[in-house]
């Protein structure tokens, strides 16, 4: 099977912890997402989740775990090139699948998304990328930013809520063994920090490191409605690693599943979406 990436764009990642990666998906995958998360919407999961409080306001609405509950999905997740391109990012021989992940920001939403790192909201851990994908053009101040480097920073830092004001889940110490701080007041310190931002047009989207810091650099009001939609997959060798109480509702998911703490991500809720011949 022929490469899908070149050198320089396996380097960006693994040097930086996001790459924008072009004009690999047609206009049929993105047309199938956009079917799906409409779907989802008229019959969501039990996680689906409006981030904005008041109902009378443009909304900000996510839902996952959902890419075996609809065609649209489950067809993008096995046959997309998504898996083949995160091999190569990763230099996996196999890839499984850890999440699927849908964002809508109704036109006229002041909700956003706060900065973070993947890594520390579930119980996973190994080496991950996450696909970030618009479904529609996206200029880059109404993107999402990524913070490069901050991949190789070697700190975890505690979840923060997507819901509005973006509390934090707990305080920084150690939890289960391992250190986690608050994540740092990036907005109010921009200078501080080299972010990675791009232009997207249909088709375009940006891989990144499940550790790199991400998030909504600036406060701009979408003057329609956008969609967006993430995909985290594993490397080989990748495990359940029980985090903090604040992963106790996805746990559960797992649990119910028959998965407990240290087994491979992989079987009926991590299917195998690639391997490398």
């Amino acid at each position: 099977m022929s490469k899908l990436l070149n050198t320089d764009q396996i380097n960006q990642y693994r040097k930086d912890g996001a790459v924008l990666i072009k004009g690999k998906f047609d206009k049929a995958w993105i047309e199938c997402l956009r079917e799906g998360i409409s779907k989802d919407i008229l019959n969501p999961s039990p996680r689906f989740v409006r981030h904005t409080k008041d109902d009378d306001l443009p909304g900000y609405f996510e839902d996952f775990w959902t890419w075996d509950l609809f065609d649209e999905f489950t067809d993008f997740v096995h046959n997309s090139p998504t898996a083949q391109i995160a091999s190569e990012l990763m230099d996996a021989s196999q890839v499984n699948l850890v999440m699927d992940n849908w964002f809508l920001r109704e036109a006229g939403s002041k909700s956003g998304a706060p900065f973070h790192h993947d890594i520390s909201y579930f119980d996973f851990d190994g080496s991950m990328c996450v696909l970030w994908l618009p479904l529609e053009p996206v200029l880059k101040e109404e993107a999402i930013s990524w913070i490069k480097g901050s991949h190789l920073w070697d700190k975890l830092y505690i979840r923060t809520r997507f819901q509005e004001g973006h509390p934090d889940d707990g305080r920084a110490g150690v939890v289960n063994g391992k250190s986690y701080d608050i994540t740092p007041d990036i907005l109010n310190n921009k200078d501080d920090y080299e972010f990675l931002q791009w232009d997207l047009d249909i088709g375009d989207c940006v891989f990144f490191d499940i550790r790199t810091l991400h998030g909504s650099l600036s406060q701009s009001v979408p003057k329609n409605t956008i969609h967006r939609y993430t995909l985290r997959m594993a490397k080989e060798g990748s495990r359940i690693e029980y985090r903090g109480d604040w992963a106790q509702a996805e746990r559960a998911i797992m649990e119910s599943n028959g998965y407990q703490n240290g087994d491979d991500l992989s079987g009926k809720m991590f299917p195998t979406l690639y391997q490398r011949i």
